[in-house]
C-alpha cells in the first residue's frame, strides 16, 4: 500500500530576501519541521524549493504534476502576493490544500516584536483565497497552531482522501463475462465511466484463458493448497474441487497482475463447462479482496472501482450487498453468493464445495466465514441523473453474533446502522443507493467524504 504523496510548496515574498536576508535560515527551517511532521504521521513529502515569484510556482506546480502527486499543500512563511501564484494554481487539475498555521504559538503583548516577521502569513493565504474564489478554482483550507492543534491530521485527511480521488481517476478494472442482463442500477457505460470518473475497463480475453491456464504449474497449485489448508478449515474440502478451484484461481490471479488491474468483476453466468475459466473463481476473488485488489459481483465495474479505491487506504474492505432486514433488532443481513474479502472473518473460514446450479460450470470451492464485530460504514456509489453520481456513507457497526449459527454454509453479517433501520433503509433508497455496496471497517468515515468532494460528487451521510 502506497503512501498518499503531497507536493508541499511554501510561499515567501522575494522583497524579504532583498531586504532581511539573515532571517531565511529560521524561515527554511520551519519548512523542514512541517515537512517532517506531515512525513511522520504517513505522508510521503515533496518539498518544492521556497518559492517567491511567478516562475519559481510555475517551476514547482509543473514538477508537482510530473511527479504525480495526489495533493498541493500550501505553507506560508510570511506574505506572499497572490498575482506571483495563483495563475499556476488555477491551470493545475490538483487539489489544493491550504495549511493556515505559523511557527509561534503565543502572540500577545509579551511577544517580541521581530516574531512578527515569522508570523505574518494568514493575510498571504487570505490574498490568495480571495484569487481562488474569484476564479472559482477549488481549495480546501485547514487551520490551527502545527504543534497544539490537529490541523496537521485534518491536512493528512486531505492528502489520504486525495489518494482515493487520484486512484479511482486512474482505475485499472478488468471485467469477466458481461454485466449482468437487466440489472440497471449500476449499469454505466463504459465509455462514461472512463470519461466522468476516470476508470478504464480491461476486458477478459478468453482466447487468452487457455494460455494462462496452461501457464499453471502443478507446483504452483500444491503450494497454494498447502496454504490453503493452513489458511482455511479445509477439513471437508473435495480435492478435486479445490484442485480445480484453485488453478481457475491463479490463472485468475496471473490476468490480475499482467493486466496491473486495481479492481475487477465476474459475472457468474458467463463460467461454462466448454470455457477454459469454467469454474466461478469464488476463493481467489476471496484472497484478492484480502490483498486489497477491489471486487464486485455480476459485471459491476462502478462498485468494483470504488472497492479497489477504498481498499487502497482502508485494507479492511470488502463487497458486500444488504439482503434481509431484521426489523425486531435493527440490523440488516449483509451477504453475497460466495464473495467476502476473507481478511476480516471472525474466525478461521470454512472451505467447503458449493452447489453451483446456475450454469454447467462445475462446483467451485468456497471460503464461508462470519464478518468480524466492528464499527464500519457501508459505502455505495450511485450513479445520478446528466453523469452525476451520489456518494452514500451509512456509519453504523457490525455485530457480534453468538451462539447457534443457522447460517454456516453462507457469508454473513449483521450491519447496526446508527439510525433506525427503517429510517435508513428509507434514507439509502430515497438516495438511489444501488443493490451493490462496499464495506469498510473504520470510525473516520471524514476520509470517506473528503474522497466524494474532492469528486464533486453528491454525499449523503446517514
Amino acid at each position: 500500500m502506497r503512501k498518499p504523496v503531497i507536493g508541499l510548496l511554501p510561499f515567501y515574498l522575494e522583497l524579504y530576501d532583498q531586504a532581511m536576508p539573515q532571517i531565511r535560515g529560521r524561515i527554511n527551517s520551519f519548512v523542514t519541521t512541517i515537512s517532517n511532521e506531515l512525513e511522520k504521521k504517513g505522508l510521503a513529502v515533496i518539498c518544492s524549493d521556497v518559492c517567491r515569484i511567478k516562475p519559481e510556482f510555475e517551476k514547482a506546480v509543473k514538477d508537482f504534476e510530473s511527479r504525480q502527486v495526489d495533493a498541493i499543500v500550501t505553507l506560508y512563511l510570511a506574505y506572499s502576493p497572490s498575482l506571483e501564484s495563483y495563475e499556476a494554481l488555477i491551470k493545475t487539475d490538483l487539489p489544493l490544500i491550504i495549511l493556515n498555521t505559523t511557527p509561534t504559538y503565543v502572540f500577545d503583548n509579551n511577544t517580541s516584536p521581530d516574531e512578527i516577521m515569522y508570523n505574518h502569513g494568514i493575510h498571504g493565504v487570505q490574498d490568495l483565497c480571495n484569487l481562488l474564489k474569484r476564479f472559482n478554482r477549488q481549495y480546501y483550507i485547514e487551520t490551527g497552531h502545527w504543534q497544539h492543534s490537529d490541523v496537521l491530521d485534518r491536512v493528512v485527511s486531505w492528502a489520504r482522501a486525495s489518494k482515493l480521488a487520484s486512484n479511482i481517476k486512474t482505475a485499472r478494472v478488468g471485467i469477466l463475462g458481461a454485466p449482468f442482463k437487466g440489472m440497471g442500477d449500476f449499469a454505466v457505460p463504459f465509455d462514461e465511466l472512463k470519461k466522468n470518473i476516470g476508470v478504464e475497463v480491461i476486458e477478459f480475453d478468453m482466447d487468452e484463458a487457455a494460455a494462462l491456464m496452461e501457464s499453471i504449474t502443478e507446483q504452483e497449485i500444491e503450494d497454494e493448497i498447502a496454504s490453503d489448508r493452513e489458511r482455511f478449515d479445509a477439513s471437508n474440502i473435495n480435492e478435486k474441487t479445490h484442485y480445480q478451484s484453485v488453478k481457475v484461481g491463479l490463472a485468475l490471479r496471473k490476468w490480475i497482475k499482467n493486466k496491473q488491474l486495481d479492481a475487477f468483476t465476474v459475472n457468474f453466468l458467463n463460467i461454462r463447462k466448454n470455457s477454459p475459466i469454467n469454474v466461478m473463481p469464488f476463493l481467489e476473488i476471496e484472497k484478492q479482496m484480502a490483498m486489497g485488489i477491489g471486487y464486485a459481483g455480476e459485471g459491476d465495474v462502478l462498485t468494483a472501482a470504488l472497492s479497489g479505491t477504498l481498499a487502497s487506504e482502508l485494507e479492511e474492505t470488502t463487497f458486500t450487498e444488504m439482503f434481509c432486514p431484521d426489523w425486531k433488532n435493527n440490523t440488516v443481513f449483509l451477504s453475497h453468493m460466495g464473495e467476502m474479502n476473507v481478511a476480516i472473518a471472525a474466525s478461521k473460514p470454512v472451505l467447503v464445495e458449493m452447489d453451483f446450479r446456475y450454469t454447467d460450470g462445475d462446483n467451485p470451492a468456497i471460503a464461508y466465514a462470519l464478518y468480524k464485530p466492528g464499527r464500519a460504514v457501508i459505502v455505495n456509489l450511485a450513479p445520478d441523473a446528466d453523469g452525476q453520481f451520489t456518494l452514500i456513507i451509512a456509519k453504523g457497526e457490525i455485530i457480534d453474533m453468538s451462539g447457534y449459527d443457522n447460517f454456516k454454509n453462507s457469508i454473513r453479517a449483521w450491519f447496526k446502522p446508527e439510525c433506525d433501520i427503517s429510517e435508513f433503509l428509507t434514507k439509502f433508497s430515497m438516495a438511489g443507493g444501488t443493490h451493490h455496496s462496499v464495506l469498510c471497517y473504520t470510525s473516520d468515515f471524514d476520509i470517506i467524504q473528503k474522497f466524494g468532494q474532492l469528486m464533486g460528487w453528491n454525499i449523503v451521510i446517514i
